[in-house]
C-alpha cells in the first residue's frame, strides 16, 4: 500500500509533477500481496461460473491470477483513478506485467472515455495485441478484455437528515467558528498533493488581495484528513500546507477574523454534511482526479439550492458538471476571479445551476453505476 501502490503507481497517474518512485523490494511486495488476495478469493469461489469485481490499482495482477486458475470466473476490475497517456506510463517499470495482468480480466472500467482511450493507445503501442477501437477492446493471447467507461457516483439521497436537526447543527458550526454573517466557502479533502491545496490557499490569498472588499466577510473551511504520513512525500506535503494556511491568515487576519480555518483531523460523514450545508460555495481544485465524490456530495446536500460548485476543469465529475464554475487549478489569477464569480452570482442563477447538477447526480447514482457494471458482466458471461 505504501510502497509500489502509493509512492508509485498512484503519482505515475496523476499529472502533478511528483516523480513515482519504483523499488524492485516494493514490486515483489506488491506480487505477493496480490497473490495473497487471489489465494483468498479462489477459496471462497462457488464451484460454477462466478462473477468477481476487483477495485482499483493496488490489485492490477488479481484478475490474471485469478482467471489462471479458474477460467470459468467473469472477471471486472474498476480503476478508481486516471490513466495517463502511454508515453507517461511507460516510464514504469513493470509496465508489460501490469498490462497482462489487467488484460487477465473481462471487463475494465475507468471514469471517463478518455481514460478508456489512454488505455487502449497504452496496451497498442506496449504489447503485442488487437486493439478494436469501435467495440472498445483489447485482445492478448486469445483472451477478450472489454474497456468501457463508467462515471461513479453516490446515493442520491446522501443528505437525509431531518431540516431542523441539520440547520441545528449548521448553526452551531457558525457559533465554533466565527462565522455568522459571512460568505463561507466549505472544502473536504484527504492531505494529498493531487487535491491541489496549495494552489486554492494561494487563490484565496489572491481573491483577498484582489477583492479588499471581501476581507471580514469571507472565510474558506477546510477540512483536511491526514493521509498515507509514513511516505516522505506527504508527511512534507503537510508542513508546506500548514506553513501556507499561516502565511495567509497572518497576511489578511484583523481582529477575531481570519480568513481560512484549517481542520485537520478525520472527519466522519455524518460530521462532514452539516459543513456542506454550511457553505455558500464548495471548491474542488484537484490537479488531476478519476471522478471526485466531493463535488457531488456538495451538490447532493444542497436541498436549497442556495450554493454554487468551483470545480477543476482536470477532474473526472468535471464531464458531467457542466453547470459548476470550472477552473484551471494552476491559475492562480484565473482561480482568484472564479471565486469573486461565485460569491457575486445572482441567487436565481445560483439556483438554476444547482437544480440541473442536482437532477444529474441524483439520475446517476451509485446504484445506476453498479447496474451498469453487472450487466455489462452478464452480457460477457452470455456471449
Amino acid at each position: 500500500y505504501y510502497g509500489f501502490s502509493n509512492e508509485g503507481l498512484w503519482p505515475l497517474c496523476h499529472i502533478t509533477h511528483t516523480r513515482p518512485t519504483f523499488r524492485e523490494v516494493d514490486w515483489q511486495m506488491y506480487k505477493s500481496v496480490n497473490q495473497k488476495f487471489a489465494d483468498a478469493v479462489l477459496e471462497e469461489l462457488p464451484k460454477k461460473s462466478p462473477f468477481i469485481f476487483i477495485q482499483d490499482y493496488h490489485f492490477t495482477l488479481l484478475g490474471k491470477m485469478i482467471k489462471e486458475k479458474r477460467p470459468d470466473a467473469t472477471v471486472a476490475l474498476f480503476w478508481h483513478i486516471p490513466w495517463p497517456n502511454c508515453e507517461v506510463f511507460s516510464i514504469c517499470p513493470y509496465q508489460q506485467e501490469i498490462l497482462d495482468g489487467m488484460l487477465g480480466c473481462d471487463l475494465v472500467g475507468f471514469h471517463v472515455q478518455y481514460h478508456c482511450n489512454n488505455f487502449l493507445e497504452t496496451a497498442n503501442r506496449l504489447l503485442e495485441c488487437r486493439v478494436d477501437l469501435e467495440k472498445s477492446s483489447i485482445v492478448r493471447s486469445g483472451h477478450e478484455t472489454l474497456i468501457r467507461p463508467f462515471p461513479i457516483s453516490i446515493d442520491g439521497y446522501f443528505n437525509n437528515d431531518t431540516p431542523d436537526d441539520l440547520a441545528k447543527e449548521v448553526e452551531a458550526l457558525r457559533r465554533e467558528h466565527n462565522l455568522e454573517g459571512k460568505i463561507v466557502g466549505v472544502g473536504v479533502e484527504r492531505i494529498d498533493y493531487t487535491k491541489g491545496l496549495l494552489e486554492r490557499f494561494l487563490a484565496i490569498d489572491r481573491f483577498l488581495e484582489k477583492y479588499p472588499e471581501y476581507k471580514n466577510q469571507f472565510v474558506f473551511v477546510q477540512l483536511a484528513a491526514p493521509s498515507r504520513t509514513h511516505i516522505k512525500r506527504y508527511h512534507d506535503f503537510m508542513e508546506e500546507i500548514d506553513e501556507l494556511v499561516s502565511k495567509v491568515n497572518r497576511k489578511h487576519s484583523s481582529g477575531n477574523w481570519k480568513p481560512i480555518v484549517y481542520l485537520k483531523k478525520y472527519f466522519s460523514s455524518d460530521e462532514i454534511k452539516p459543513y456542506y450545508a454550511l457553505g455558500d460555495l464548495c471548491i474542488v481544485s484537484s490537479l488531476h482526479d478519476g471522478m471526485n465524490l466531493v463535488a457531488k456530495e456538495y451538490i447532493a446536500a444542497k436541498n436549497d439550492l442556495m450554493g454554487t460548485l468551483i470545480l477543476s476543469r482536470f477532474t473526472g465529475a468535471a464531464r458531467e458538471l457542466t453547470d459548476a464554475v470550472q477552473i484551471n487549478p494552476y491559475s492562480t489569477e484565473e482561480f482568484a476571479d472564479s471565486i469573486r464569480f461565485a460569491v457575486a452570482m445572482p441567487v436565481e442563477e445560483k439556483k438554476r445551476r444547482m437544480q440541473d447538477m442536482r437532477r444529474n447526480v441524483n439520475e446517476n447514482n451509485i446504484y445506476r453505476w453498479a447496474a451498469s457494471i453487472i450487466a455489462e458482466l452478464t452480457s460477457i458471461r452470455k456471449d
